[in-house]
């Protein structure tokens, strides 16, 4: 018998928030690529999509600035199975390692899936930077304001309100996928 730290997925699938940003070559085209192949994955079904973000690089040397947004999906894949198909969307998309703090073509986290609390070598469950990710808050903000980060017990808003990154400036146009 196998002792993973994930319980299984709800039979009716489980709510899962992710975050997603590109800042090399054409990062609009990168996102709406993402997310149209994202879509397309066996037990996975894309709920809502945030506004495009554009927010200045943080942590790291890049005159690219990132276009982000966040994007709420149902799944029916253990959290590890989809960890592998969205580092398949990275890999598609041009992403090479997974090195902290480099301008890449593509870049999707999973903040949170249902109300999971896990350290795992492959998979910290949530996000572990998400809380004061202004980047990553800002669009999660817009679609999801009233969702509770599992481990600290607040919710995205009250995140928002106490996060001191950099602000995010939203675009007009949502995503095309």
């Amino acid at each position: 018998m196998s002792s993973s730290p994930f319980p299984p997925v709800a039979a009716a699938g489980e709510t899962v928030f992710l975050s997603i940003g590109s800042n090399q070559g054409d990062a609009r085209a990168n996102i709406n690529e993402a997310l149209g192949i994202i879509s397309l994955a066996d037990g996975v079904d894309i709920n809502a999509v945030s506004s495009l973000y554009l927010t200045e690089p943080e942590g790291m040397k890049s005159e690219q600035w990132f276009l982000n947004c966040a994007v709420e999906i149902t799944t029916l894949l253990p959290p590890l199975e989809l960890l592998d198909v969205l580092e398949e969307v990275e890999r598609r998309l041009g992403r090479v390692g997974k090195g902290e703090n480099a301008p890449r073509t593509m870049d999707v986290d999973i903040l949170m899936f249902g109300g999971r609390v896990v350290s795992h070598p492959r998979l910290c469950l949530p996000h572990p930077r998400m809380a004061r990710r202004k980047f990553v808050l800002e669009p999660l903000l817009e679609i999801a304001p009233d969702a509770v980060h599992p481990a600290l017990g607040v919710t995205i808003r009250e995140l928002n309100e106490k996060a001191d990154g950099a602000a995010a400036i939203r675009q007009n146009a949502y995503p095309r996928w």
